[in-house]
């Protein structure tokens, strides 16, 4: 085992989407996707807040989970964005392990907060007399904040792990962000002990909020195939579709992710998938609320209708 000394390595080659006939393509197309994801995410949070109609749980939730998707985008878009206006693929040591530590915080808080969501679903469709007792504020801001701190530690123990490693005076890293799996693959010292951490943690804290949604809908379909009337199946059923749609795109998005990632031959394909899981999806999640929530439509008309507002823009 080499025993080199990590502090020697001040910079990291980001080689994902890097064809250089392509660059301002890239650019224009990834500016533009990062805008809506933004945009988007912000609308939703400014309808929850302003509009009293929607001061729920699932709402807070959802705002929640807004806020995350876009600090999750901005974790590795713009210095994508400055790489490319900057003809660089360049990332410092320091600003890589960072990056690694603020993607699986806001990855793993997307995991929790949908199945956090999963379980608003639950209370709400199986015990809907009891649900604002059960789902109250209190249990929903303590619920987020054991959230945060359990991905922020669990963020931390990744991050010193790969502190623990050395590399080669020049590495490089065949995507655009620092992915923690590329990271410690190319780790020049012993990555066992890395890589028996990650997979089971992944397996732990990935598996686990998976399973949750699993269990609530399993007793939300029971629930639902109890109503004898088609209409209340069906009102029933439509307050799901949203989270839903959400569930299967991140998880499908993960799975391509880790997939890839398992295929070390296949560099073009993890990229692929990287994209799709740290920029569409954050983009699309605001579409399939406003879209398919008849409550953040009404809400977003209020507030484009609202005066004060109105006045600001004009």
């Amino acid at each position: 085992m080499e025993s080199g000394n990590n502090t020697r390595i001040s910079e990291f080659l980001l080689l994902g989407l890097s064809e250089e006939e392509l660059q301002a393509l890239i650019f224009v197309l990834f500016l533009s996707m990062y805008l809506i994801t933004v945009i988007g995410n912000l609308l939703i949070i400014l309808v929850i807040s302003s509009d009293y109609h929607l001061h729920t749980p699932m709402y807070f939730l959802l705002s929640n989970l807004s806020f995350v998707d876009i600090c999750f985008t901005s974790t590795t878009i713009p210095k994508m964005l400055w790489n490319i206006q900057n003809k660089s693929k360049r990332i410092t040591y320091e600003g890589c392990i960072t990056q690694v530590y603020f993607y699986i915080l806001f990855a793993g808080l997307d995991d929790i907060l949908l199945s956090v969501m999963a379980y608003d679903r639950y209370v709400a469709i199986c015990y809907p007399l009891h649900y604002m007792v059960i789902m109250s504020s209190r249990l929903c801001g303590l619920l987020v904040l054991i959230s945060w701190v359990l991905i922020a530690l669990y963020s931390l123990l990744h991050s010193l792990m790969v502190l623990r490693l050395s590399f080669r005076p020049l590495v490089k890293i065949p995507h655009f962000f620092c992915e923690l799996s590329q990271v410690v693959q190319l780790a020049s010292s012993d990555n066992f002990l890395n890589n028996i951490v990650m997979y089971f943690a992944a397996v732990l804290m990935g598996g686990g909020p998976f399973a949750g949604i699993l269990y609530s809908y399993c007793k939300i379909v029971s629930c639902i195939c109890k109503i004898s009337s088609a209409q209340g199946k069906y009102k029933a059923f439509s307050t799901c579709v949203s989270h839903l749609s959400v569930v299967f795109l991140f998880y499908f998005t993960a799975l391509g992710v880790f997939l890839s990632s398992a295929a070390t031959h296949s560099s073009h394909s993890s990229t692929i998938a990287s994209v799709m899981y740290t920029v569409v999806t954050p983009m699309l999640n605001p579409f399939i609320y406003s879209l398919r929530n008849r409550d953040i439509r009404e809400g977003l008309k209020r507030l484009y209708l609202m005066p004060s507002i109105k006045n600001q823009l004009y």
